[in-house]
């Protein structure tokens, strides 16, 4: 289990890799083929051609990590929306949660759940003061 905060995003690579690319090929690839900054921090998602296989890409503090998995059986199943997606398709740590474990995001039912709104900006005064 993998444990993303939310304010993190999830890149999704519309084309397959090979996967013998480690930190410089991943790097390379997110920087001129899904045109992100690599250090960024963001998680970048890479499958093979027969999608058996996924990387996940992140610069964590220090350096960068790959997390590798392989299925014995079956194929990751994408979100619908890639097929469309210019070249990466940005998805929410859910979406990625249901990827990794090989469960199809088109037959799952989402509930309602709570966030939280957001914080109502701060009202000024007719000369720029901020109001209390």
């Amino acid at each position: 289990m993998l444990l993303i905060p939310g304010s993190v995003r999830v890149f999704v690579a519309r084309d397959p890799i090979d996967m013998r690319r480690s930190f410089e090929g991943l790097s390379n690839q997110v920087k001129y083929v899904l045109r992100r900054d690599p250090l960024s921090g963001h998680v970048f998602v890479f499958l093979n051609r027969l999608r058996t296989h996924v990387k996940l890409f992140v610069w964590t503090r220090g350096g960068f990590t790959i997390v590798y998995k392989r299925l014995e059986q079956g194929e990751f199943a994408l979100p619908r929306e890639l097929a469309t997606a210019e070249d990466v398709l940005e998805v929410d740590v859910g979406a990625l949660s249901l990827l990794l474990e090989g469960l199809d995001a088109r037959h799952v039912r989402a509930r309602k759940r709570w966030s939280p709104s957001k914080l109502p900006s701060a009202r000024t005064d007719n000369d720029g003061s901020v109001c209390e």
